[in-house]
Order: structure tokens, then C-alpha cells, then sequence
């Protein structure tokens, strides 16, 4: 094969080479822990690889810029030499793809490519962007997915043997009053709530999917207004909507928003009057759509409301009720994967609480970037 000439530099020499396009783009992508490139186009020429990269994959510069001309090293970096080779987008045009590479020992390793397409001063254009190491970020996927299953299975057994003896309590106790009987009755349905929350919540694929970089994906805000209406009315409860944002796009995974949402409503139902109307709303604000979710119960008491999002807190209002202190822990974790921001109003009659989430005009899309879990409950679920 005849190698192009910069193909055969060394790394350190690279380093002086990719000098001219920008020292602060490669202090800043390397002090990050990424591995920065860039590569003349339309020749495809490796014009500048971080050192970073040889010391974490143990292989040279050389074996990548063979990967992009379709040559050798191809079962070890084959994948990421196609990657960049087809990344040519529109010019100033983000694009990032997900690929698995082997390290000079044999062992995958996920990356995710970050690139662009820019024009330099000599008239030329070079494709430059970020190699980011998914390592760790797969390690605390598979570390959640672990936990989520320890998690649910330390509480679904319990909740097992707890379900059983009361079914037998009830088919047995002939002889007891009203009021034991609504005991048992009670203790049956907060059973079936904790084990139906394990389903929603915390089985193992929900909390794989929360939290991870997810494919591109839109929802209208309509939609999910309409879906916590069905939900009030399902539970006999008047609904009342109000909307201005018809022509937004919610940048998002839907099935997450609509959890998010979902938690939302059940709290406004379960912290208010029977025969009260819940007031679903939303509304254009700044880059985004701020929904709002608000009740005619008695409101949030002060003293709660510094830790009504923290996980497994109940507040005063929720002697008797069933929950265990986790839906607006698990309500703002999803919103805060999606950029957006969740908060408890002030001043509102009943409680009143404003979930915000960035749009597009025009019905685009966006990839999620990945977010710590956050915290929990006004005393809910």
C-alpha cells in the first residue's frame, strides 16, 4: 500500500503538526480525558491523533490512519477507520456515533465519535472531533442494571410473602369484624402498589433505559398533556387543560416524559379532595415547553418542602397514605436525563409543580447526553 506521508509520523510529531489548528482545542479536549482529532479531507489524512490515544488502546497512529484508508489493523480499528471515513456532514453540522474498537490486547472497548466538519483559513477543510472512552459510562450502566435487580428482587420477595399471608388472613378469618377485614383489605392494596411500582420504576429494564445515551427521539407536548388528562378522568376527576405550545417538539424519549408526567398527576390525585379538578397546562418559556400540574389539595406543607424530591422522603401529609418516597425522586431523575428542570411552584393554591423541557420549532431531534439520578418526594407514591 502507498502510505500517505503524514500517515507514517510518529504521535509526538503529530502533536506539532495539529498545532496550527488550535492549541486550546486540544488543551481543552485533552484535559477532558478525550482523545482529539483531525484529518485533512478530501484525502482522508490523519493530521493529528492525541498521544492519549496509543496510551489507553496501545495501538500507533499509523494503524488508524490504515483503518481509514481500508487497509490492515481492520478487526482491531476497522469499525472506527469506516466511522471517520463516512463522517462528512454538512460544515459546523455536531455529529456523534457509537462503535466498538479492540485495544492492542484483544479487549473491546465502546467509543463514542464526536465530530464536525470545518473550513480553515488555507481554504481547505478538515474533519475534527472527540474519541470518548464509553468504558466507564458502561460500567455504571451495568452497576445500575445489577443494583435495579438486587433491588427489586430484596423487595418483591417480601412483598411476596406479605401478599400471600394476607390473602390467607382474608380467606380464613370468618369470624373477624368490619374493621379488621379493612385492615387487611388495606394492607392487599398497598401491597399491589409497592409491587406494581417495582414494575414501573425500578425493574431492571426501566432503569437500564434512564440514564444512558439514548437514540434521537421527539414528542409533542399535546401528547403528553392528553395522556395525564386520560389519567385524571380514568381515576373519576375532572381534568382541565391549557396549552400554547401546539407547534413545539419536545426533544426527548417519550416513554420517560410520559413517566415522568405520570408521577406528577398521581400525586396531584392522591393529595387532593375527591370530586376536585386537576389543571394540566403548558406553555412556551424561553427554549422549551414549561408543563404544570397543579391540585386543589391543601399544598405542600412549608417544612417538607426543602426535601420533597429527596429519595424515600414522606412529608407530613402522608400519614395513611399509601407511598414509599420515591415518584418525584424518580419523576426529576428522568427530567434531569432530558435537560430539563422540575420544581414545586410557590404561592399556588394546592400544589403546584412545574416540569420544564427543551424544544425545537421545527420538530428536530436531539440524542440525550447522560445525567447522575437526582432525588425525591413531597410524600407521594
Amino acid at each position: 500500500m502507498t502510505r500517505r506521508p503524514d500517515a507514517s509520523t510518529t504521535a509526538a510529531s503529530r502533536h506539532t503538526t495539529g498545532a496550527g489548528m488550535g492549541e486550546q482545542f486540544r488543551v481543552i479536549a485533552e484535559l477532558a480525558g478525550d482523545i482529539a482529532f483531525s484529518i485533512d479531507l478530501p484525502a482522508r489524512t490523519l493530521r493529528y491523533l492525541s498521544p492519549a490515544f496509543t496510551a489507553v488502546f496501545g495501538h500507533a497512529p499509523e494503524a488508524l490512519q490504515d483503518a481509514i484508508d481500508g487497509a490492515g489493523a481492520l478487526e482491531a480499528l476497522g469499525p472506527l477507520g469506516m466511522v471517520l471515513a463516512g463522517s462528512m456532514g454538512a460544515p459546523g453540522e455536531r455529529t456523534s456515533q457509537e462503535v466498538d474498537i479492540r485495544n492492542a490486547d484483544g479487549h473491546p472497548v465502546g467509543l463514542q465519535v464526536i465530530s464536525t466538519l470545518v473550513h480553515g483559513d488555507d481554504g481547505g477543510e478538515s474533519l475534527v472531533g472527540l474519541l470518548r472512552d464509553l468504558t466507564p459510562q458502561r460500567t455504571h450502566l451495568a452497576d445500575q442494571r445489577r443494583f435495579a435487580s438486587m433491588l427489586n428482587h430484596e423487595f418483591r420477595t417480601p412483598l411476596a410473602t406479605i401478599d400471600g399471608a394476607v390473602q390467607r388472613l382474608e380467606a380464613t378469618a370468618h369470624n373477624a369484624d368490619e374493621p379488621t377485614r379493612q385492615r387487611y383489605r388495606k394492607i392487599a392494596v398497598a401491597t399491589d402498589r409497592l409491587i406494581a411500582m417495582l414494575d414501573e420504576y425500578l425493574s431492571p429494564d426501566r432503569m437500564a433505559a434512564i440514564g444512558k445515551v439514548r437514540q434521537p427521539n421527539t414528542t409533542a407536548p399535546n401528547e403528553l398533556l392528553e395522556g395525564g388528562a386520560v389519567q385524571v378522568r380514568e381515576a373519576g376527576r375532572e381534568a382541565k387543560i391549557a396549552s400554547n405550545a401546539q407547534a413545539l417538539a419536545l426533544r426527548g424519549e417519550p416513554e420517560g416524559l410520559r413517566l415522568a408526567l405520570k408521577v406528577l398527576v398521581d400525586n396531584a390525585l392522591l393529595y387532593s379532595p375527591p370530586g376536585t379538578r386537576v389543571t394540566l397546562g403548558a406553555r412556551r418559556s424561553g427554549n422549551g415547553v414549561e408543563f404544570t400540574v397543579r391540585d386543589e389539595g391543601e399544598g405542600v406543607p412549608p417544612e417538607d418542602v426543602a426535601c420533597i424530591f429527596d429519595k424515600g422522603y414522606r412529608g407530613r401529609n402522608a400519614d395513611g397514605l399509601p407511598g414509599s418516597g420515591l415518584g418525584l425522586y424518580m419523576a426529576r431523575s428522568i427530567v434531569d436525563v432530558h435537560g430539563g428542570m422540575l420544581r414545586l411552584a410557590e404561592g399556588a393554591g394546592g400544589a403546584e409543580f412545574r416540569l420544564w423541557l427543551p424544544a425545537l420549532e421545527d420538530g428536530g431531534q436531539q440524542r440525550l447526553a447522560s445525567s447522575s439520578l437526582s432525588s425525591d418526594n413531597r410524600s407521594d407514591q
